[in-house]
């Protein structure tokens, strides 16, 4: 059990055994679920966790509790691996009023329909009201749609904490050491990306406020240089380049167009570029390509052509930078194809609708396999590049 203040403790756990979060996520290090409790006049507990470790957390909370009942449980965040214990919550601690707004207890209509809540028993806030606990004086934040509509941040004006739900999580359980940065910009490009906007409005919400603490449900409580992790979510959330560097993510069939990629990065090496970052769409991580093509300020796209379109990984990596909303980055193309190169001009006209993209002026077009002229093109593309 945790202290995070004399009178806040964590009572989450670490999930080992899931391969996949969100069905799409690997997370090799597992996940975290937190879960916090203040103990005051009154006692309030923030979240529960995944359905399988909710005898775990009720074991956590208890040993916290030390004998007390919780007053209030509040709902910050409706997806179910945070959800999934309000009926055993409800079920241990029946005389608890839940928390939560409108559209909190409409989602919990949706996802828990056989859980029978009274109506005095559920107290619906707006955002900017305030509850008591005795000492501490809590604050609900709305957060819409960062990720969830439901969304809301809980501020603790007395220890200056912000319960900022799924914002500054990351994967990784806590019982593995890991850098931070990492693992948070893939949670957050894969998961918060297309919503840029609502980050910007609820920290402008977050700069009005004394934080000294940041409690996410995923991921280590934050408690040093927090201008660091506001920082980065600052530039993340505008679509800002974070780091100096290129990223080139590719798709060869049989090496060609791996080769090409190979001279261009070894060229843009020998130039002086700081990072150059290689994925094969194909065999890599996609969500670590898509941190990447976040991360750096210009982006190279590489692809054979395939029926007549684009190869398909290739295909999949636009459409997740494109529903994440990608902007305000350059791109460089190179194509290959046999007979009738089309790859460079279907990648193009998968941006058309994002905003400030600025393509590079040369795409470099194989015909098969590289030769004076390609060799030529990439040349010119990488002194663009650098330019």
């Amino acid at each position: 059990m945790n202290s995070i203040t004399n009178d806040i403790r964590y009572i989450g756990v670490n999930d080992h055994v899931l391969d996949l979060f969100e069905g799409q996520y690997d997370v090799p290090n597992g996940m975290a679920y937190n879960s916090y409790v203040i103990l005051d006049e009154k006692v309030a507990v923030f979240d529960s966790v995944d359905a399988r470790f909710g005898q775990e957390w009720l074991g956590e909370l208890a040993a916290a509790l030390d004998g007390r009942k919780p007053d209030y449980l509040i709902i910050q965040h409706m997806e179910p691996d945070h959800s999934a214990n309000i009926a055993l919550f409800v079920q241990t601690y029946p005389d608890a009023v839940l928390v939560g707004n409108a559209k909190t207890f409409g989602l919990l209509g949706q996802f828990y329909p056989d859980l029978t809540v009274p109506a005095e028993k559920m107290r619906t806030v707006k955002d900017g009201e305030t509850l008591s606990l005795g000492r501490h004086e809590l604050k609900f934040v709305f957060a819409p749609m960062v990720h969830w509509p439901e969304v809301m941040f809980t501020y603790d004006s007395t220890d200056k904490v912000l319960f900022s739900a799924d914002a500054f999580g990351k994967f990784g359980a806590l019982d593995v050491e890991e850098d931070w940065a990492c693992e948070a910009r893939r949670y957050y490009f894969g998961i918060v990306g297309k919503y840029g906007q609502q980050v910007q409005a609820v920290l402008k919400k977050a700069a009005a406020l004394d934080i000294q603490t940041i409690c996410p449900l995923h991921g280590p409580v934050l408690t040093e240089d927090l201008g660091y992790y506001l920082g980065l979510y600052q530039t993340w959330s505008t679509y800002g380049a974070e780091s100096e560097g290129i990223c080139i993510a590719y798709t060869s069939v049989y090496g060609h167009t791996k080769e090409a990629v190979e001279q261009l990065a070894a060229m843009l090496t020998e130039k002086g570029c700081p990072k150059v970052a290689v994925t094969d769409l194909a065999r890599d991580d996609m969500a670590e390509a898509v941190e990447d093509a976040f991360r750096y300020g210009t982006l190279v796209l590489a692809s054979t052509t395939y029926n007549n379109d684009v190869f398909p990984f290739m295909r999949t990596f636009i459409e997740w930078l494109t529903e994440r909303n990608y902007q305000n980055k350059r791109i460089g193309i190179i194509e290959n194809g046999s007979w009738a190169p089309t790859a460079g001009k279907t990648m193009k006209g998968l941006f058309e609708k994002s905003k400030n993209i600025t393509f590079m002026d040369t795409t470099v077009t194989i015909k098969s396999a590289l030769n004076d002229t390609s060799r030529a093109a990439l040349a010119a593309l990488a002194d663009e590049l650098m330019a």
